[in-house]
């Protein structure tokens, strides 16, 4: 079962005017386990969000509990939309960010190679279009 509690935050760095950015992070190794066959599944996790702004309360989350928590899944059955949405709630839950985006990558098997994405919030407007 996925360790929720390994996601720490730290308070969203102030900047002028608390102007909108969006953070991406990209985990190159993620594994979990084919819930039919029990076989690995190797996928890139690309993490994408605003945060509130400082003053808002706003936090990011920490790159080294990120890291342990995509380890938690590695003996994990699970589907690559399950994964994928649930990677998105427990971030929803421990930052609130203004919007976030998660996409799985998935290695091909079977000649079929999987992409999974899912937001919370609003695009911010500096964002749309890429």
């Amino acid at each position: 079962m996925p360790d929720k509690s390994l996601l720490e935050t730290f308070p969203t760095p102030e900047q002028a005017g608390d102007a909108p950015f969006v953070i991406e992070h990209v985990a190159e190794e993620f594994t979990s386990l084919c819930p039919v066959t029990g076989h690995p599944d190797f996928g890139e996790v690309t993490l994408r969000y605003t945060p509130r702004p400082a003053a808002a309360g706003g936090v990011c989350v920490e790159l080294k509990s990120l890291k342990m928590y995509y380890q938690s899944f590695r003996d994990e059955g699970i589907f690559y939309e399950a994964v994928t949405n649930e990677i998105r709630n427990d971030l929803v839950r421990s930052m609130q960010p203004v919007w976030l985006q998660v996409t799985t990558s998935w290695r091909g098997r079977g000649g079929i190679r999987s992409v999974i994405a899912c937001e919370h919030g609003d695009v911010p407007g500096h964002w749309r279009g890429r």
